[in-house]
């Protein structure tokens, strides 16, 4: 996991909580060197890209997660994910994309880590990023 979190892209916070509701912002996977995994997934043959993309993007967001609470063992449950791809607009295979962030968050808190889900194809993205990846988690005290 990286081990900063990426200041904003904008005039917005990287997370926000709500009483037991953390609500994080759209991370994308941007590499330990400050560069994003960019493209645009236009066929089947570009699904393994975007889901090691939408990978990244999940530890990226984790650590947003770990800054906002200091320790991942507080994370009840990971309650909704957002998941968006730069794809063109005939491409269907968004799920499979964003599984790339389900597995990865099932991965890290087991049953915890289950959730509802939304997938959705983007025209663009920032910074060319291949998938934004936004969450609702359930914090303990």
């Amino acid at each position: 996991m990286p081990s900063d979190v990426y200041a904003p892209s904008g005039a917005y916070r990287p997370f926000r909580r709500a009483g037991q509701l953390l609500f994080v912002s759209g991370h994308g996977p941007r590499k330990a060197d400050g560069q994003y995994l960019t493209g645009c997934l236009a066929s089947a043959g570009d699904v393994a890209a975007g889901y090691a993309a939408a990978q990244l993007a999940t530890l990226n967001l984790l650590a947003a997660v770990k800054l906002a609470i200091g320790d991942l063992s507080k994370v009840e449950a990971v309650v909704k994910v957002l998941g968006l791809v730069n794809s063109t607009h005939d491409f269907k295979l968004h799920p499979k994309v964003i599984d790339g962030c389900s597995d990865t968050l099932i991965q890290a808190f087991g049953e915890r880590g289950e959730h509802a889900r939304s997938a959705v194809g983007m025209a663009s993205l920032p910074h060319g990023m291949m998938v934004e990846i936004e969450a609702i988690f359930l914090i303990s005290d």
